[in-house]
């Protein structure tokens, strides 16, 4: 299955623990994988499979867990 690479803004972190709950919070969404999360630029990074709405998934999961997230 083919995969993108997405990048998420991401406002409210900041510090190490809010960069590791984002990380934490889309680590368990299926079709997410090589997450990374960048404090200094309050984005994060990972690939996304195919299935469909998987970014808009993804916003609301770190919406969710406190933090305001968009896509670039």
């Amino acid at each position: 299955m083919a995969s993108q690479r997405i990048t998420l803004n991401v406002e409210g972190m900041s510090c190490g623990h809010c960069s590791g709950m984002v990380k934490k919070t889309l680590e368990e969404m299926e079709g997410v994988s090589n997450i990374s999360v960048s404090l200094d630029e309050k984005k994060a990074f990972f690939d996304a499979d195919d299935t469909p709405d998987l970014v808009e998934k993804a916003i609301k999961e770190v919406t969710e867990a406190g933090y305001k997230a968009s896509s670039t």
